[in-house]
């Protein structure tokens, strides 16, 4: 939903499970990301989560990413070249994975020319800003652009939801990230009912914490603990959460 009571108030942008998410990284064997610094935080100041990979990320990087979080959208630059092959095998990906409602923006300046944006519309990416929405928009007038088109998103559509019923394992990502979703934006009796739908195992599971305050080492304790976790017990899976307010 788009808020604004008048012209000089900042749009709220709202979804029906909290904040719009957004992943946002500069492309595989680019280095040049004062673009996407100072986009992402733009982003973040219009009410998103943002999760950022950096620079020099490959297609598969942002993916992972974007499922594992359950991301409305992905927003990348691209000044390296390639940016056509990046972008539709980023959107290839995401398709094959039932990630089809993640919305992709991008940019690029001047090296993605007007007939590589129009082809990568066709393809199904979002949007491509080029230097004339740059002129036209503005910043501000991008990222709401951008905010406004990934807020619609639903992540919790009658056919994700469908998709829940029955067993899901460790390997079904997208179905874990949906989850986490419901989990943070679900009712309890919902997410209670889900949750008994997915189960993939009767079995009860030990469930450990951990908390302390800034630099006592849990970070620290956390590498050891799954470091001999995964060599002592091969195949094994283990629920990593953290939360860090």
């Amino acid at each position: 939903m788009f808020m604004a009571e008048d012209a000089e108030e900042q749009p709220v942008f709202e979804t029906s499970t909290g904040p719009v998410r957004v992943i946002t990284a500069a492309s595989l064997f680019d280095g040049h990301d004062a673009a996407i610094n100072v986009m992402r935080r733009l982003i973040q100041a219009s009410g998103a989560e943002v999760i950022h990979l950096g620079h020099d990320r490959s297609a598969k990087d942002v993916v992972d990413c974007a499922i594992q979080e359950d991301a409305h959208a992905v927003a990348l630059t691209s000044y390296q070249g390639g940016h056509v092959e990046y972008f539709t095998y980023i959107r290839q990906l995401l398709d094959e994975a039932g990630c089809e409602h993640v919305r992709i923006f991008g940019g690029g300046g001047g090296t993605i020319t007007p007939p590589e944006i129009r082809e990568l519309h066709q393809a199904g990416i979002s949007k491509i800003y080029s230097p004339d929405d740059g002129r036209t928009m503005g910043l501000f007038g991008m990222i709401h652009h951008l905010m406004g088109i990934a807020q619609e998103v639903d992540l919790t559509s009658d056919s994700r939801m469908k998709s829940l019923n029955g067993p899901v394992t460790p390997d079904d990502m997208a179905k874990v990230g949906l989850l986490l979703t419901l989990s943070e934006s679900a009712d309890e009796v919902t997410f209670k009912e889900t949750i008994e739908a997915c189960r993939s195992s009767s079995n009860d599971v030990p469930v450990i914490g951990f908390t302390g305050t800034g630099g006592a080492g849990k970070s620290s304790l956390l590498d050891e603990l799954m470091l001999r976790i995964q060599r002592d017990n091969p195949g094994k899976k283990v629920c990593l959460l953290c939360v860090d307010p």
